[in-house]
């Protein structure tokens, strides 16, 4: 007897297979004798479901792929075959952002292989999506003068948020702002310089997450986790008299929020959004004025600046801004830790010792990978575009300048057919040699992109875990996470409440 969910089920199909049927326009084009072919942009095609971690929403989509660049014996413009999925999201993306669906990426590769796809949004935003490892080296390794890091209408308009290195730079001026910010942030080392300061700072900030009427028990959220790293990151950035101003943490929030919503299409007031940028740029100035040495802000405003170009004052913007990133890894790693509770036994003890001993201080490697292993399930940036600043040839198909050109690391981190026990929380696959060079994965990107301030994001969030882990243990947690089973595929920072029991 069947089912009326089975009557269901067959009855979707049923639609999908007519929609394909009704869907699915023969295209075909020529290529000068012994050329590759140039790709078409194609008809538009609705967008690729959303999924995007930290929210919540249920979406349902049809969705129509561009079949993948092919050969150059191919036909110039790829047929587009059309089938139905169902994309489970958290949220709808922002306005002019493309989130990927794992489903649908699975889907996409198994009905085409593992060659670059062209796939055209339902935003009418078209991208080449690669599916392969391969394509992945070529796309780290291509130089900004091949990949941009942002489209170029990215500086057209105003945006006071906008850091000093960022796509809008170019040539020797970019360059030359990324050395600076590589310097700075001591890119590449896993103990900053001023890892004495930075450390004291994150240790005395973390009593925010742990403090409580209780004399037993502390609830750990995401608001008290975003209070006590603010705190911190300003002491880092700015020096210690900046701990307490959260009105600058709050105009550079609105700032940040400002400029997704213009990228969005939402126009506001360009005298409104400058005025808070002002604002926070002059009170940053006041504290880069007086800021010591060991803060990032005066390492910056040492640094020789022959062209007078360099502007350290955006730069320290900038660095409070990607500080974001923290509360939420910090909150799903103490998650992850308490589900696993021999692993959260092995991370207390390096805690321990390394306070003990008092030397190689900020090292925790066991912590550290820990906290890679909560980027690698949930990367901040779960899906990496850059644009052709030129004509470029992936796979003998050519496609003109100016293609988007997307990485659905998320995607290639959790895919488990290449990656052993994917949607598990193994934190000593990280231990491995070549670990952190595996393009699989990348939490922190790879080559020429990759972010200078990896290592000092490292060393603050496992320094604030093992902070926490030291005078309490993670006994309780929401959402509860199967400790055997796959891990769900996002994870809501908003949603997440650890349970401390002090030790």
């Amino acid at each position: 007897m069947r089912t009326v969910q089975g009557a269901a089920l067959d009855g979707l199909r049923a639609r999908v297979r007519a929609l394909a049927a009704r869907r699915r326009p023969e295209r075909a084009g020529r290529s000068p004798r012994g050329e590759a072919p140039l790709a078409d942009r194609g008809p538009a095609v609705p967008g690729l479901g959303a999924g995007a971690p930290g929210r919540r929403t249920s979406v349902k989509e049809s969705v129509r792929y561009a079949a993948p660049a092919q050969a150059p014996q191919s036909t110039a413009r790829a047929a587009l075959a059309g089938f139905g999925v169902l994309l489970r999201g958290l949220t709808r993306p922002r306005p002019g952002e493309v989130r990927t669906s794992a489903a649908a990426l699975r889907a996409l590769r198994a009905r085409h292989g593992d060659a670059p796809a062209l796939v055209r949004t339902r935003s009418g935003r078209t991208v080449l999506v690669l599916l392969d490892p391969q394509d992945l080296r070529r796309f780290y390794a291509e130089p900004v003068s091949v990949l941009a890091a942002a489209p170029p209408d990215k500086c057209r308009g105003l945006n006071p948020e906008e850091p000093a290195d960022s796509g809008c730079s170019r040539g020797e001026l970019r360059a030359e702002r990324r050395e600076v910010s590589a310097e700075v942030l001591a890119a590449g080392r896993p103990v900053h310089p001023s890892c004495g300061p930075f450390l004291a700072a994150l240790a005395e900030e973390a009593r925010h997450l742990t403090a409580s009427a209780s004399a037993t028990a502390v609830t750990l959220d995401l608001a008290r986790a975003r209070y006590a790293v603010h705190r911190a990151a300003r002491r880092i950035v700015l020096g210690d008299a900046a701990a307490a101003d959260e009105e600058l943490s709050g105009w550079l929030t609105q700032l940040r929020a400002e400029s997704r919503s213009s990228r969005g299409g939402r126009v506001r007031s360009v005298r409104s959004v400058r005025s808070v940028h002002d604002k926070a740029r002059a009170r940053i100035e006041e504290y880069a004025a007086r800021a010591d040495g060991d803060t990032l802000v005066g390492r910056a405003a040492r640094h020789a600046d022959p062209t007078g170009t360099l502007d350290p004052v955006g730069q320290a913007q900038h660095w409070l801004l990607a500080m974001d990133a923290v509360p939420g890894t910090l909150l799903r790693t103490l998650l992850l830790l308490g589900a696993h509770p021999a692993e959260q036994d092995l991370a207390t003890a390096e805690a321990a010792a390394e306070a003990a001993a008092g030397a190689d201080r900020g090292e925790l490697p066991r912590l550290r990978a820990c906290v890679r292993e909560s980027l690698r399930l949930y990367p901040v940036v779960p899906d990496l575009i850059r644009v052709t600043r030129a004509e470029t040839e992936w796979r003998g198909v050519r496609y003109p300048a100016g293609t988007s050109v997307l990485v659905p690391a998320a995607f290639h981190q959790r895919d488990p057919e290449r990656v052993p026990a994917a949607h598990v929380f193994v934190p000593g696959r990280w231990k491995n040699p070549g670990a952190d060079q595996d393009i699989r994965m990348a939490p922190f990107s790879h080559g020429g992109g990759r972010c200078p301030g990896d290592q000092l994001g490292l060393m603050a969030t496992a320094a604030l875990c093992a902070e926490v882990l030291r005078g309490h243990r993670v006994t309780g947690t929401r959402p509860v996470l199967d400790p055997v089973g796959p891990l769900p595929a996002t994870l809501d920072p908003q949603g997440i409440r650890l349970g401390l029991t002090r030790r």
